[in-house]
């Protein structure tokens, strides 16, 4: 049976906010936070790539001010806390430690990390905390509708260049774990989920397993992932060294030029623990779209990010031999399961679908999903 394209259109919203007050309100922010006793500040706010991250809202702006006696201009990019009632993907938005994460990857690493600026905790002036970051233009492989289901740059360019961007991205994967004492630097990342005592895996599991509670009242609970949970806290494997993790290490979460990272985004689901989650992460996500294109008949980029070409390459880079994935697999599977559940909510709650009979239609990847817990035996 032929599958119709689906339209590179499409658009999912994720806020309620009001846009027409957002110029207006970091305007007068910015009066407080700019250098010198009259900045005078303007704001104009500009549209940006809307088809990649959901957990968070992007803000797109132009900003204006006197510094000196002299005007100045940038490009600036705010990171905003969802609002409860827009149906957020994570339980809480930590933005606080996001912006510290990035701050001491860009001041220990050479991995491209968007020029950080002000960071807004209160909630005062958009209604929930936000941070800004300069803008860095380039290139992102799109989330929606994915990179690999063609009529995009990505899908469009050769092999050669797939591989370099490929490459690329898992040598900031190793950079980030090659950050000395990752636990100690980034204690603030350590989940409180577990009992004491308990490896950094098993508090990272908890939290998960609190992440599907808290998305179960939105959609329903959903048998898969329960039966994957289940596997999981059955197996729990033993890890070596613990480091950074990104843990939305995906090429979509990667501004590219000329095939070359040039700024690292997205650290909401950052944490510390064995570094076959961010490896597995970037595998499977791309696995995770390689199921859609499958069950549209579409050709999609099988050569793409194949696990033992990610393998050999974070090996070669690392000088560091990478335990078994399958648990990881599976464990991302289930992450992904809840991050479709949560989004699947929001566009209930704005009336972009009808709340299905069946929670698990709304898990894109549910066919991949069934496959590898039989595989294991789950």
């Amino acid at each position: 049976m032929d599958h119709p394209r689906p339209s590179a259109d499409l658009k999912l919203q994720r806020s309620g906010r009001d846009p027409s007050a957002l110029s207006s309100d970091l305007t007068r922010w910015l009066a407080t936070v700019l250098p010198g006793e009259r900045p005078d500040p303007g704001v104009v706010m500009r549209d940006g790539v809307d088809d990649n991250g959901m957990s968070a809202e992007t803000l797109f702006l132009e900003a204006t001010w006197n510094e000196d006696g002299r005007e100045k201009a940038g490009r600036y990019v705010a990171r905003v806390t969802p609002a409860a009632e827009d149906i957020p993907v994570f339980p809480e938005q930590a933005l606080q430690d996001q912006y510290d994460t990035m701050r001491l990857v860009g001041e220990l690493t050479d991995v491209p990390i968007p020029r950080l600026r002000w960071m807004e905790p209160t909630g005062s002036v958009l209604g929930t905390p936000f941070f800004l970051m300069d803008h860095v233009d380039g290139n992102i492989p799109r989330d929606v509708l994915p990179y690999n289901l063609g009529d995009n740059w990505l899908f469009d360019a050769s092999p050669e260049d797939h591989r370099r961007l490929q490459d690329g991205t898992v040598d900031v994967i190793a950079k980030l774990h090659a950050i000395p004492d990752a636990q100690s630097t980034f204690g603030f990342l350590t989940p409180r989920q577990g009992r004491a005592g308990d490896t950094l895996l098993a508090r990272n599991l908890a939290r998960t397993r609190a992440w599907y509670d808290f998305a179960v009242p939105g959609t329903g609970p959903s048998s898969l992932v329960e039966r994957g949970l289940a596997w999981l806290e059955a197996h729990l494997p033993e890890t070596g060294e613990t480091v950074l993790s990104w843990g939305d290490a995906r090429v979509g979460n990667i501004i590219y030029r000329d095939f070359e990272p040039v700024a690292v985004l997205d650290w909401e689901m950052a944490a510390i623990g064995p570094r076959e989650l961010d490896v597995s992460w970037l595998i499977f996500a791309h696995q995770v779209f390689e199921s859609l294109a499958e069950m549209l008949a579409l050709p999609g980029m099988p050569h793409f990010l194949r696990e033992e070409d990610v393998t050999a390459a974070y090996e070669r880079l690392s000088g560091v031999t990478l335990g078994d994935l399958r648990w990881y697999h599976v464990y991302n599977a289930v992450r992904w399961c809840i991050v479709f559940l949560r989004t699947g909510a929001r566009q209930i709650h704005f009336g972009e679908i009808e709340r299905p009979d069946d929670t698990e239609t709304l898990m894109h990847h549910r066919p991949l999903v069934v496959r590898l817990l039989d595989e294991v035996g789950a």
